[in-house]
């Protein structure tokens, strides 16, 4: 399978090695400054020899990436966060294109069998008024988004499962947290991957559900066989639609 690579960022760089591994052409890398940048735009010729496109760039970028992409009908996966914002402008394009389109916060798997558990585990507290929730992540010092999609995601499972909370918050409080409200503090640090942690506290005791990366192969991993999963759809889905697909 041929590849685009859109960013060519730590990620990037990532996805080029392992694709390499995997027996993949990377057959275009588009980035506006890198030096191994082949093209600096998303257009036809820096796509032509792609099966689909992988997209780990800027927030602000994606849903240009996606309508170029769209425009000559290349598939898409959309690993960069932050861009929600224009998450239905996105899902529009793809519709109105008939191309296949998958995105997530975080494509390693193994984050996702970690949704999968943080899922239950809050359908489980639900039921015990006693234990307060919360998230909390730590990055690297070069993210430029905070807190992570990751870590919005499982504010977002924790929200949807656990009836007594409604409302995530991300800044700093200066007063005190009402009871409907979940905390979800970021840390920004040295060189760290990613840490996330979705715990449970009441007076008695404290659990802790703990994803920590060592490397940034497992979000690659994830985000290349997203692409072959993607490479003969059409639709718009999440990796939750890939992993049913992978664990049955």
């Amino acid at each position: 399978m041929n590849i685009a690579l859109i960013g060519y960022g730590k990620m990037g760089h990532e996805l080029a090695r392992l694709a390499k591994e995997r027996g993949m052409t990377v057959s275009a890398i588009i980035d506006p400054t890198a030096q191994a940048a082949t093209h600096t735009t998303v257009s036809a010729d820096a796509l032509a020899h792609a099966d689909v496109a992988i997209d780990f760039s800027v927030p602000d970028a994606v849903a240009d990436h996606v309508r170029s992409a769209a425009d000559i009908g290349k598939n898409m996966v959309v690993g960069t966060t932050g861009w929600y914002d224009s998450l239905e402008e996105v899902k529009k394009t793809v519709q109105e294109h008939n191309i296949g389109c998958i995105y997530s916060p975080n494509f390693s798997l193994g984050v996702n069998l970690f949704f999968t558990i943080t899922e239950k585990a809050a359908q489980l507290f639900d039921k015990v008024s006693d234990y307060d929730a919360f998230v909390y992540e730590g990055h690297h010092n070069k993210k430029i988004d905070s807190p992570s999609g990751t870590a919005k995601a499982l504010g977002d499972l924790l929200i949807k499962n656990i009836e007594r909370k409604k409302k995530p918050v991300f800044d700093r409080l200066d007063r005190r947290i009402l009871p409907e409200e979940l905390h979800i503090a970021s840390f920004r640090a040295g060189y760290i991957p990613g840490t996330h942690v979705v715990g449970f506290d009441s007076e008695a005791d404290t659990i802790e559900l703990t994803h920590t990366a060592r490397s940034r192969a497992g979000f690659a991993l994830g985000a290349l066989l997203a692409a072959q999963w993607i490479r003969n759809k059409r639709g718009f889905y999440t990796m939750q639609d890939f992993m049913g697909d992978f664990f049955t």
